[in-house]
C-alpha cells in the first residue's frame, strides 16, 4: 500500500510549484478624509486642509514590500514618490523639504502615518532617498501643494454621505379654483408675444481640472539649507493660567505668549534639543504627564 502513495507524494511538490501566485490587487483610489483613529498610542483626528504647513521630523516607511494597500485604496510601492500623514486628506500632493540640506520633493500622501510618535510623516524609500532622509528622524518642512490636491480631490471618487431617512409628512388635498385674469393681462400678454425671444450664451464658469499624475515625477529642487532647532510643543491655551498648571504638571516646561489682546495664546514647551535622541526622550516625558498630544517641531 505504502508504495502506491509514493508517487502522489511525489508529485505534489510538482503541483504546488506550478500553481500560480495570487493575482496583484487592483487599485482602487478613492478621495477620503476618514475617521479619527488611534495609532502608536496616540488618537488622530482627520480632516480636509488645503492650507496646511508643518516642521518636524520625517521618518521612513518601515515597510519594504509593495502590493498592500492603503488607505484611499491606492497600492503601495516603495519606488514611487509617496508619504503617510496623519490627518491629511487622502490623496494629497505634498512638498517635503529636508531643512538640513535643502532638497526639496513633491510626494502623494496616501496612507496614514508615520506611527511613531513625535514624526510629522513618513516618506517612501525612494522619497527619502532622493530627499537625503534617514530613518532616524531629518528635520523637514511640509507645505500642501493647494491647486494640485484640489485637482485630486475633484478628479477621483468619494465616499457617498450616509443619507438620513426622513419621513414625509401627511398632506391635504389642495383645492384649485380657476379665476379669470384681472384686466389688462391679455395686453400684456400680447406685448410679450410680440417680442423677439432673448437669446442667452451659456458660459462655463468652471475651471478646467489640473492634471495630476498618478506617480510624481523625481523632480528634486535645491535651496538653501536651514535647519533649526529641535523643540517639543505640549499643549496651547487661551489662558496664561491654564497653561502654567500644565507646565507646572510636566517639569521643566516653560510657557511663551503668541499674539496679544484678545488673540493671545499661551503655548507650553520644552527644550531647545541638541539631537533627535533627546528630543525623543522630551516628547516621553510629555506624553507620560498626560499629554498625548505633544509633538516635536522645528524653529
Amino acid at each position: 500500500m505504502k508504495a502506491l502513495f509514493r508517487p502522489v507524494a511525489l508529485l505534489l511538490p510538482l503541483l504546488v510549484a506550478c500553481t500560480p501566485p495570487p493575482p496583484a490587487p487592483k487599485p482602487q483610489p478613492r478621495y477620503t478624509v476618514g475617521q479619527p483613529y488611534e495609532m502608536g498610542g496616540v488618537w488622530s483626528y482627520p480632516r480636509e486642509d488645503f492650507a496646511l504647513r508643518e516642521t518636524g521630523l520625517a521618518s521612513v516607511i518601515p515597510d519594504p514590500r509593495p502590493g498592500r494597500a492603503t488607505a484611499d485604496g491606492e497600492i503601495y510601492d516603495p519606488a514611487l514618490l509617496t508619504a503617510a500623514h496623519r490627518t491629511l486628506q487622502l490623496p494629497a500632493i505634498l512638498v517635503v523639504t529636508n531643512l538640513e540640506n535643502g532638497l526639496s520633493l513633491r510626494v502623494r500622501v496616501n496612507d496614514r502615518g508615520p506611527a511613531q510618535p513625535g514624526r510629522v510623516v513618513a516618506l517612501s524609500r525612494r522619497a527619502a532617498e532622493l530627499l537625503g532622509v534617514s530613518a532616524s528622524g531629518t528635520q523637514v518642512a511640509i507645505a500642501v501643494d493647494p491647486d494640485l490636491s484640489r485637482a485630486l480631490s475633484a478628479g477621483l471618487p468619494q465616499p457617498e454621505a450616509p443619507r438620513i431617512a426622513i419621513e414625509t409628512a401627511p398632506r391635504e388635498a389642495v383645492q384649485a379654483e380657476s379665476l379669470a385674469p384681472p384686466p389688462g393681462t391679455q395686453a400684456a400678454e400680447r406685448v410679450r408675444q410680440g417680442r423677439s425671444p432673448v437669446q442667452v450664451a451659456a458660459v462655463s464658469v468652471e475651471p478646467a481640472a489640473q492634471a495630476v499624475p498618478d506617480q510624481m515625477p523625481e523632480a528634486v529642487s535645491r535651496g538653501y539649507a536651514r535647519p533649526g532647532q529641535l523643540y517639543v510643543q505640549a499643549s496651547t491655551f487661551t489662558t496664561r493660567s491654564a497653561a502654567q498648571r500644565q507646565a507646572a504638571r510636566i517639569g521643566g516646561a516653560r510657557v511663551e505668549a503668541i499674539g496679544s489682546g484678545r488673540s493671545a495664546e499661551y503655548r507650553v514647551r520644552l527644550g531647545p534639543y541638541g539631537s533627535v535622541a533627546q528630543a525623543d526622550a522630551g516628547l516621553e516625558v510629555v506624553r507620560r504627564s498626560g499629554v498625548s498630544d505633544a509633538r516635536i517641531l522645528v524653529d
